[in-house]
């Protein structure tokens, strides 16, 4: 099977439903969870039907849209609900720093900050983690963000936690320890790390408040 498609029973016929989403995510796509569906566009010549947009957990409702952080993240910018970066005014998406395309570069008296933003969707006893798998991905960005520090510039990343059920968030070493060392050492040389957890329900989904960053 795709690891991009998921299996799901719609009215007891079963269709394949798009996952936006490179991880894992044993703790989601559990037989028997209730999935939220969003109908893939038409005329589109897709395989899948739908895009698999949220899941009930049975305690909590988890997006599993792992493109909506930049969105989120961008709003927020955009409606001032980040205070860390409210000296920034000016925010461009999708900037290429060194050999890494970063989420965000914001602008502003203070200089220049080049933020990156990461999905999370794994949370164990109330504690966020990530990666749910090993990513090179992510190292590099975080080496990018150090490299942007030496250069004179701000750097910053963002975990977003697409869910609510969460009171912190912790880089999950199980799965990837080269990711937290790496993480550790971006913030021991400057890199702000922060984590937000999300406000959900049935009709969407927004940025709320952040939670401790547990390093």
């Amino acid at each position: 099977m795709n690891r991009f498609a998921a299996l799901v029973d719609v009215e007891r016929k079963e269709y394949l439903a798009h996952v936006p989403n490179s991880g894992r995510m044993g703790e989601l796509l559990v037989p028997g969870f209730r999935v939220l569906l969003a109908p893939a566009p038409s005329g589109t010549g897709r395989k899948t039907s739908y895009d698999l947009a949220l899941v009930d957990t049975g305690s909590a409702l988890s997006s599993a849209d792992a493109r909506l952080p930049n969105k989120l993240v961008a709003e927020a910018l955009a409606q001032r609900r980040m205070p860390q970066f409210r000296s920034y005014p000016v925010a461009r998406g999708e900037q290429v720093y060194g050999d890494s395309r970063l989420d965000f570069l914001l602008e502003g008296p203070a200089g220049k900050c080049y933020v990156e933003t990461k999905s999370v969707t794994l949370v164990e006893d109330g504690v966020g983690l990530f990666p749910d798998a090993p990513t090179i991905r992510g190292v590099k960005h975080l080496r990018s963000l150090m490299a942007a520090l030496e250069e004179g510039h701000q750097g910053a990343v963002v975990f977003v936690i697409q869910r609510a059920d969460v009171e912190a968030f912790a880089p999950h070493d199980e799965a990837d320890p080269l990711l937290g060392a790496t993480l550790r050492q971006a913030h021991d040389a400057g890199v702000a790390v922060w984590a937000y957890r999300c406000s959900l329900s049935e009709q969407g989904i927004e940025l709320a408040d952040a939670v401790p960053v547990l390093l």
